[in-house]
């Protein structure tokens, strides 16, 4: 949709007009009435303010939009319903609505340690939110449980060996990380390959640690020299080469960066550019290369601190016969579930890929069979035809994802009718703000009413799909996709905002 503001420059036009007619003809293309938004339908008192609100924004862009409502079913509001859109983190909502249908509410990712007379095994099971504390509890359990050994005869099955802990404590030289839960494919289909270093594209990995990121506490140094730098975790696995500036004015600044060789598969993390010398301590995150190796060689180091004479590192899986010493169990799923709508967590959306297909098929997870058990789910309980639209990850990072309006009212339509998934489904939206990604925005609306809704965004791409629950009023669904505009995506975001507003007034 292209949506243009009419101008008068009459003087103008005769100049332009005198030099270049092509100009001329842009001139006019760009300057002509507003057009008339075809193939709307819905209730007149929302058509009408609607396309008010979308004719005089003047942005240029592709909207496709459908809102109903939840106690009629009836449309209060439609423009391109049946579009196919790249909906960015709006994916969300499917992959949320299928892990509360498809998991068991309760479920824990457990994080577990073996042991046999050659190797201690860390086990991952694709928990999204394991910290560097936690694992640092799992090494010291470890090692308080040989050292209540020692003196103590261990036995081992694997090979009938009859060893003394502190006898164990000198063998055990290697660490084995077991991540076979999940495949080994970091990266989702459709991914763009220069995504970068940030929080939001980590790789994907069963064994995850601190969201496969290092944390990077920054603060200034003394004048004229490099920022002072902390990590966490402090660890061997990263290099950093730290050519920041402190400054004491913005004469010439250079915006600060943490960048990590990513086009190189490396952990080698280079700071630049300035800081000022009175601003105050800075956490950024950046994500790292290999997650599994990362949180392996984070471990050996807190084993080696403890006393264990671990040397090696390598990728396998557990022997049966090896004994478990412990296991780590995360909170339940629906933790899981709030950061994944309201942080729009990328790794947690794509580990509840695998963890489903996993579930759904007893197999190794993939995102195959992830997603195909979503579709199944979508398609064969939710009633939305998935033949219409591609669905290729779990966060929406993918640029094969396309749905329309239709596809996710449908989906929200479901959600609100099934009174055993509704209250939770509820919980994990950002609200209107308040948290999450809608912190800071709708923040005016009607006491009476709030506003439960999925952010999404991509280059080009600004989406918002969700529910308005009014004290006042019938309950509404809607979906606002947005594609195609160049440049910052916040008047499109704002534009979302003065529909959702709009729909608050309108009396059911």
């Amino acid at each position: 949709m292209v949506i243009i503001v009419k101008s008068n420059r009459v003087s103008f036009i005769a100049r332009i007009f005198k030099k270049n007619i092509f100009i001329l003809l842009i001139f006019f293309l760009q300057c002509s009435n507003p057009p008339t938004l075809y193939n709307i339908s819905g209730y007149k008192k929302a058509i009408d303010p609607i396309s008010s609100i979308i004719q005089s924004s003047g942005l240029q862009t592709n909207i496709g939009i459908k809102v109903i409502d939840l106690k009629s079913n009836e449309t209060i509001y439609e423009w391109n319903p049946n579009s196919l859109f790249n909906p960015g983190s709006n994916v969300k909502i499917y992959t949320c609505l299928a892990a509360l249908a498809l998991l068991d509410s309760n479920k824990a990712f457990s994080t577990s340690v073996y042991q046999d007379s050659n190797a201690i095994y860390l086990v991952g099971g694709g928990d999204p939110h394991l910290t560097i504390e936690q694992l640092d509890t799992i090494s010291q359990t470890i090692s308080d449980t040989i050292k209540l050994h020692i003196g103590r005869d261990y036995w081992f099955l694997n090979n009938r060996l009859r060893m003394r802990s502190v006898d164990l404590a000198k063998r055990i030289n290697y660490l084995v990380v077991d991540n076979s839960i999940f495949d080994n494919l970091h990266y989702g289909p459709g991914w763009m390959w220069d995504e970068g270093s940030w929080w939001h594209a980590p790789q994907i990995s069963a064994m995850s640690l601190n969201e496969n990121c290092i944390d990077f506490y920054v603060s200034p140094g003394k004048l004229k020299k490099p920022a002072i730098i902390n990590t966490h975790p402090k660890t061997n696995y990263i290099t950093i080469q730290n050519e920041s500036i402190t400054v004491n004015d913005t004469t010439n600044f250079q915006k600060f960066r943490i960048e990590r060789s990513w086009e190189n598969q490396k952990n080698n993390f280079t700071i630049s550019g300035n800081i000022i010398d009175t601003s105050s301590v800075d956490t950024l995150q950046r994500n790292i290369h290999d997650p599994s190796l990362f949180a392996g060689t984070v471990f050996k180091e807190m084993l080696v601190s403890k006393g264990l004479n671990i040397k090696k590192i390598i990728k396998g899986s557990v022997p049966k016969n090896a004994m478990k010493i412990i296991e780590h169990k995360s909170k339940p799923i629906v933790h899981s579930l709030n950061g994944l709508m309201k942080r729009s967590e990328n790794l947690t959306a794509e580990l509840l890929v695998k963890h489903i297909g996993s579930t759904f098929f007893d197999t190794v997870g993939t995102w195959n069979n992830g997603l195909l058990a979503i579709k199944t789910f979508l398609h064969d309980t939710v009633g939305v035809d998935t033949n219409t639209f591609s669905l290729s990850d779990g966060s929406g990072m993918s640029r094969y994802n396309y749905s329309s309006p239709n596809h996710f009212t449908s989906t929200l339509l479901w959600a609100y009718n099934n009174k055993n998934i509704r209250k939770q489904f509820f919980q994990t939206f950002p609200i209107g703000g308040f948290d999450g990604t809608l912190e800071d925005r709708l923040q005016n609306i009607d006491t009476t009413s709030t506003i439960i809704a999925k952010t999404g965004s991509l280059a080009g791409a600004s989406c918002l799909s969700g529910y308005i629950i009014s004290n006042t009023n019938n309950p509404i669904a809607f979906s606002i996709l947005m594609n195609g505009f160049v440049n910052s995506s916040k008047p499109f975001r704002e534009l979302q905002d003065e529909i959702v507003y709009a729909l608050t007034k309108i009396k059911l």
